[in-house]
């Protein structure tokens, strides 16, 4: 018997799976959705600026099923929302972290009114890396993004200081070894443009790992340096090149749905 089924009856030959409700407390549910802490959504409650289907209750223990009843607080219905998605357009000079002491965050770019305590970067982008972050608080999903074993692909452009050649391509492909003796997943190498004069390259370079500083070592591996790297895809989410750096937007749930898909199904797209 699960969590949801509270027994079985049997009547007239047929059975019936008996289930309850899924509830939540009323002040859990408040402080979820960020009405206050724990502590201040129960003066709310008991100050009667709650109601449950209409009705003003004061108990904060009070149970309510979080997706069928209509909770509102002073007059606004609270409409519950589980997990949050957005997709950010990471400037260089800012750090994929929740908190630091000493530089600004991806967490610091977000509006006062869309930040939660439990939303964090899915993966991380270098300093001075910038292009496509997810931001997230679905533990789950992000566990899937990063998984080595589920092989999804991040692409990157890049500026490279040094003249990117057909053998760097193949050598890509085989799978590099870079410093300190680490071995590098086979990569698609593609060399958009040379500027012989200049003696820079323009890369795409597509992953299904993420090594620290991996882009920068496996150009420095082939004796060429990264100047400028920029993210543009994940699995099957490309960057909206409608947003500036450091612009975010919430992501629609068809791309939630994209990035939850196996990358290997024929059902997978491309969402651009």
């Amino acid at each position: 018997m699960n969590a949801q089924t509270m027994g079985v009856c049997h009547l007239s030959g047929k059975f019936f799976v008996l289930t309850r409700r899924k509830t939540m407390r009323l002040d859990k549910f408040l402080a979820t959705m960020q009405l206050g802490s724990r502590k201040e959504v129960k003066q709310f409650i008991k100050k009667g600026k709650v109601t449950v289907n209409g009705e003003i209750t004061r108990s904060d223990k009070a149970q309510i099923n979080e997706y069928e009843d209509q909770i509102s607080f002073e007059g606004e219905v609270i409409q519950y929302q589980k997990d949050y998605y957005y997709l950010l357009n990471k400037p260089a000079g800012v750090i994929s972290a929740t908190v630091d002491n000493y530089d600004e965050t991806v967490m610091d770019l977000l509006v006062d009114e869309d930040f939660r305590e439990d939303l964090f970067p899915v993966g991380r982008l270098d300093k001075d890396t910038e292009g496509l972050l997810v931001l997230t608080n679905d533990g789950q999903l992000a566990h899937r993004l990063l998984s080595p074993k589920k092989h999804v692909e991040k692409e990157y452009h890049a500026t490279v200081a040094g003249v990117m050649t057909a053998e760097d391509v193949a050598l890509f492909s085989e799978g590099l070894m870079i410093d300190q003796g680490e071995q590098c997943l086979p990569a698609k190498l593609t060399i958009l443009s040379v500027d012989e004069s200049a003696q820079t390259s323009q890369i795409s370079l597509i992953l299904h790992e993420g090594k620290f500083h991996q882009v920068k070592r496996m150009v420095a591996a082939v004796g060429k340096e990264v100047v400028y790297l920029k993210r543009i895809r994940m699995g099957q989410l490309t960057l909206d090149e409608s947003l500036a750096l450091g612009e975010y937007r919430a992501l629609t749930a068809l791309e939630v749905e994209a990035l939850q898909q196996n990358p290997f199904s024929d059902n997978a797209e491309l969402i651009v």
